[in-house]
């Protein structure tokens, strides 16, 4: 597989230490280099590019603008010197971050990333719905209806779009009947429908006006699930 790349960097020796790194791959076909937002962002618009190498101090229209702004899917390499951008990162959906210097081997994997998520094949339709056992029946739960699942003891508290449903259903049955791509554990107290969130900051997911935790334990495959759900 070929990835058509550009690089937005206006730092001249990272930029050419990134065209070296991607002069070794010959799966990598350079389309063109900007030292600026603006320049990089109307080629965007107008040139099929599957993979961006980003810095984000490039000027007056930094890169977290030029993310913000291009309008077309396409993969992200943030390259930056400055560490306080990963959780912008997630945000944005980029698909990995290197912090300057990065030797050619991280650079490897960070493009390696890139390859296996082109080369992956369509996700086959996911279910739509569960049966849930409340007390005194089994009711249909449509999982796009479904806001957050709250722990309470014994019970497990459904939160939807239009009414609670309470359940013995354990939070390990619900991980082994529904996809973690739809509604995924964040807490041992909790699990969140991944459509629904509405903002992440300082490890707290809000769902409307429900304020949820997220535990070190879930941390880092929530974050990755979320990126590859923007995807």
């Amino acid at each position: 597989m070929n990835i058509n790349c550009i690089i937005v960097e206006d730092e001249p020796l990272a930029q050419e230490r990134i065209k070296g790194y991607i002069s070794k791959l010959p799966f990598l076909h350079l389309l063109a280099s900007f030292d600026n937002g603006v320049d990089a962002l109307v080629f965007l618009r107008t040139q099929p590019v599957d993979l961006v190498f980003l810095d984000i101090n490039i000027g007056e229209f930094s890169g977290i603008q030029l993310l913000e702004t291009a309008h077309r899917p396409v993969e992200v390499i943030i390259t930056t010197a400055y560490d306080g951008y990963a959780l912008k990162g997630f945000d944005l959906n980029v698909r990995d971050y290197l912090l300057k210097p990065f030797t050619f081997e991280r650079f490897i994997q960070a493009v390696d990333k890139v390859r296996d998520h082109l080369g992956r094949p369509a996700a086959a339709p996911q279910k739509s719905f569960i049966f849930i056992k409340t007390a005194y029946r089994l009711e249909k739960l449509l999982l796009q209806d479904v806001l957050y699942i709250e722990g309470m003891r014994d019970y497990r508290r459904i939160h939807t779009t239009h009414k609670w449903i309470m359940t013995l259903q354990t939070f390990r049955e619900f991980e082994q009947e529904i996809p973690a791509s739809i509604i995924c554990r964040v807490h041992k107290s909790f699990m969140v429908a991944i459509d629904k969130i509405d903002a992440v900051e300082k490890d707290n997911i809000q769902i409307g006006r429900a304020i949820i935790p997220i535990s070190d334990t879930y941390k880092k495959a929530f974050y990755q699930l979320i990126t590859a759900a923007a995807k």
